[in-house]
């Protein structure tokens, strides 16, 4: 030992003290000593004396060696403590030990003192050593927590199975618990995003598993208060001395706040990308509907919100009705067509305190529970929004519609955003204000303020269309000039006021029965113009001035309590006899017109031949009403024959106008009247209700009459009334023997031909048999023939006529005939007039004929004698 040493005896006996100083130095211990027998001496002694060593007796007069351990121990606990005594026993010492004494030597073997003290004290170097060590590792590693600590990246090691063996306060404090806490935890312990917790243990295992540094440049954690927190991390395998890799060890920088950064900028560029795209769309756009869509449009594209719609607020009903959309949830807009209300009680609802506030309103999170927002605010939150904005549109100072904007972002609204938003929606409000004050210039310029009708100038756009289409379908068009007899007087003596509001009575009045607007101007002050586009020829143009134009302005109209009539003047110009020019047809019109305020007429053609066939038309049409009111008409009757027998099988009612004044009219110059107007409906339940009730009085009188067949027109069929119609016929008579056919064309049949289906069905129930008229004529389907409720298929006379020179005619009714056999049908031949005609059918072998051959129509009171002539063989035949 190369320094002296301060050794202290606890010794009662000097002499033994002496001995084992001596012993030492002998040894070659350079020491100093100091002896104490009592406890007091031994306390203060060890304070300051401060011995290297003590050397003790166990047994002492005032108290024993233990004792003096245990004070020892508790003052200098790493001063060696050797006993030096000749009583102590083996248990004694073994106690000694286990309380702490460094070594025990029997008074009478020294020779073992120097030894153990060199021993000992080598031993108290190598634990101050290894305390000096410790500490240094205790500072170093206090050293180093220190500096991971004040690193605010977050500083982490795991272990295979994910535990943390080494974290720092930043990555604590974000899990929010203490280191301790931490360590020997998991992620899963702290982070409730499963999702984000696998991602880092499969992670961690690779960087292990591989060798291979990674960097992870952006991922996410979900910290202890739930918010999302974005980290740029490196990991690193940390290699073992024996090669393994146990641990990887990670270094995480917190890049939130510049990711923040990043989207806040990223959604600053998308509202200025859809601010720019709007306003690029208000420049060429001209139509309302049109900058809405491509607005919405926009905002989804290009700004990326969710879900963009433009309403339309109406201020009478407080409604807010969707007009445009984009994104996910349109489906449910067009699905519901729903309306928002803006009345909601003091403007709670979003959509309800923009309009009343006039300003924009959001909400930065719709998830949170503020009890408005019903059924739109929680199919928002089933697709997935989080925040809204609700942004008024502004039309002349007023409210004219709102813009929502849906993001699935939470607080996705910033004070930026706003800003722009707010500038989106004044540039948006500009263009609706813009393209209004537009259209009302363009509508200025096409119509008519006082009616809403078009002016002269959209009205001439119009007539030039339609005459250019007349031209290539070859249809006829009339131009119809209606001018207001005594308006001026009315307009002098009444006010201008009640003037114009008799011109927009009018002009609604002729509304109501021209539907298509643009058929409808009004050309000057008290001049209207109509287009009649969809007339056959020109006997329907009188029936239109009579019911439609001068009908409807014999009526009477109330303004300010006092009622008023008005009479006019029509001018009219036909297309394309008059003129086929525009400006042409109009001047035609113009003169028509000048001539009838110049006459007695209340309207004229410009064509003077016109007005005579209009006037003989109306004559005819009114006489025809009174035919109908007075029955002039009477039925006449043509035999049906047997080929074969010569006999009369049948009987066709044809209906003839008995006019009083040119006697018997046929029904080609008549019948096509009574279909135009319609009579022809009560004609036809006159003839069906007439044949059954002669075929009755026959009865009566003991004949035996044929079954009468009579003609259904076209309209009578459409009529959902038909089948009624008959029974009420059939009724009539009083006999269920009724003896009625019907004949129905075959293009009339087809026309719907489940409902005819259906109709002649019933029809057929009630015993009446059908036949097809004019069969050829029309496009019959035999899909549809066979399912048709017929017995009779009759063969048009064109046909029957033809045959014996036009080899195709006579393949028409030969294949008729085939036609009707295949399918189990009687066939009728019509207008057979020549013997040629009739032996060619019969070797057809068709059924029955029908024509001049045999007989004219007779009157009913030459029936009677038809029948009753030999074997009922029919008496005319010629």
């Amino acid at each position: 030992m190369s320094r002296q040493l301060k050794i202290l005896f606890l010794e009662d006996v000097s002499a033994d003290a002496e001995l084992e100083s001596r012993e030492l130095r002998r040894g070659g211990v350079d020491c100093v000593t100091q002896r104490v027998e009592t406890k007091e001496e031994f306390i203060r002694m060890l304070a300051e004396f401060q011995p290297d060593v003590v050397l003790s007796d166990f047994s002492l007069p005032t108290f024993d060696g233990l004792s003096a351990l245990d004070i020892a121990q508790e003052l200098r606990p790493d001063t060696p403590f050797i006993f030096v005594s000749g009583t102590i026993g083996e248990e004694r010492a073994i106690e000694a030990l286990k309380r702490g004494a460094t070594d025990y030597i029997l008074k009478t073997n020294l020779r073992r003192l120097v030894p153990a003290v060199q021993r000992a004290m080598q031993d108290l170097e190598e634990r101050a050593a290894r305390r000096r060590a410790e500490q240094e590792v205790a500072e170093q590693r206090e050293f180093y927590r220190n500096v991971i600590d004040l690193d605010r990246n977050f500083i982490f090691a795991k272990d295979r199975e994910g535990r943390f063996t080494l974290v720092n306060q930043a990555l604590a404090e974000a899990y929010g618990c203490s280191v301790e806490d931490l360590l020997a935890k998991t992620d899963a312990d702290f982070n409730p995003n499963l999702e984000e917790v696998e991602h880092f243990r499969k992670l961690d295992l690779e960087v292990m598993d591989t060798l291979r540094e990674a960097f992870i440049p952006e991922e996410r954690i979900t910290d202890a208060a739930g918010r999302v927190r974005w980290l740029q991390t490196v990991k690193r395998p940390l290699v073992s001395a024996d090669g393994t890799v146990k641990m990887v060890l990670g270094v995480a920088t917190d890049i939130t706040e510049r990711k923040n950064q990043e989207l806040r900028i990223s959604r600053l560029n998308r509202i200025l990308a859809v601010l720019s795209g709007i306003n690029s769309a208000i420049v060429r756009m001209r139509n309302q509907q049109e900058l809405f869509e491509e607005a919405c449009r926009i905002a989804v594209e290009h700004g990326n919100f969710g879900l963009a719609w433009i309403g339309l607020f109406d201020p009478a009903t407080l409604d807010v009705t969707p007009v445009a959309w984009a994104g996910l949830g349109t489906d449910e807009l067009k699905r519901s067509k729903s309306t928002a209300r803006a009345d909601v009680p003091l403007g709670q609802g979003l959509v309800g305190r923009a309009i009343r506030e006039r300003k924009s309103v959001f909400d930065n999170d719709i998830s949170i529970e503020t009890g408005v927002g019903g059924k739109r605010r929680q199919e928002a939150l089933r697709l997935g929004y989080r925040s809204l904005i609700v942004l008024p549109l502004f039309a002349e100072d007023a409210v004219a519609g709102i813009l929502a904007l849906f993001a699935k972002e939470p607080n996705f609204f910033t004070e930026e955003e706003l800003k722009l938003l707010i500038e989106l929606a004044g540039d948006i409000s500009f263009a609706l204000e813009y393209i209004a004050k537009e259209e009302k210039l363009n509508y200025l310029a096409y119509y008519d303020p006082l009616t809403g009708l078009p002016n002269r100038t959209l009205f001439d756009d119009r007539m030039t269309q339609c005459l250019r289409a007349a031209s290539h379908d070859q249809t006829l068009i009339a131009l119809v000039l209606v001018d207001l007899e005594r308006f001026r007087i009315i307009n002098d003596t009444m006010g201008r006021h009640t003037g114009d509001a008799l011109i927009r009575l009018i002009g609604e009045r002729l509304q109501s029965v021209f539907f298509d607007r643009d058929s409808l101007a009004r050309v000057n002050g008290d001049l209207f113009a109509v287009l009649l586009t969809e007339i056959k020829d020109e006997s329907d143009i009188a029936r239109i001035f009579e019911e439609k134009i001068i009908g409807r302005l014999k009526q009477p109209f109330t303004l300010a309590g006092q009622e008023l009539r008005v009479s006019a003047k029509v001018g009219v110009a036909l297309f394309p006899s008059d003129a086929t020019e525009p400006d042409a047809l109009f001047s035609s019109a113009e003169a028509a017109l000048r001539e009838a305020k110049a006459s007695n007429d209340r309207y004229l053609f410009y064509a003077r031949k016109m007005n005579a066939q209009v006037a003989e038309r109306l004559k005819l049409e009114n006489k025809l009403r009174r035919a109908v009111e007075r029955q002039e008409f009477v039925l006449f009757y043509q035999p049906k024959v047997d080929l074969l027998t010569e006999r009369v099988t049948g009987l066709e009612a044809l209906i003839r106008w008995n006019d009083p004044d040119a006697g018997l009219v046929l029904p080609s110059l008549f019948i096509p009247l009574l279909e135009e107007t319609g009579m022809i409906i009560e004609v036809g339940a006159w003839a069906l209700k007439w044949a059954v009730s002669e075929y009755a009085a026959w009865l009566e009188t003991g004949l035996r009459p044929r079954r009468i067949s009579v003609n259904v027109s076209p309209l009578q069929l459409k009529r959902k009334d038909f089948v009624a119609m008959v029974q009420q016929a059939i009724a009539a008579a009083g006999n269920p023997d009724h003896g009625l056919d019907l004949e129905i064309t075959e293009s009339v049949m087809m026309e719907d031909i489940d409902s005819s289906i259906v109709k002649l069905r019933a029809v057929r129930e009630l015993g009446v048999g059908i036949a097809i008229d004019d069969f050829g004529t029309g496009h019959s389907s035999l899909r549809y023939l066979a399912r048709l409720p017929i017995a009779t298929l009759k063969i048009d006379r064109a046909f029957v006529q033809g045959m014996t020179t036009n080899p195709d005619d006579m393949a028409i009714v030969s294949a008729i005939i085939s036609l009707a056999r295949n399918l189990n049908l009687k066939v009728v031949a019509e207008g057979v007039e020549t013997e040629e005609q009739s032996k060619l059918l019969r070797l057809l072998k068709c059924d029955e004929i029908q024509g001049f051959l045999f007989s004219k129509p007779v009157p009913a009171a030459q029936v009677p004698l038809l029948l009753e002539r030999g074997r009922e063989t029919c008496p005319g035949r010629l």
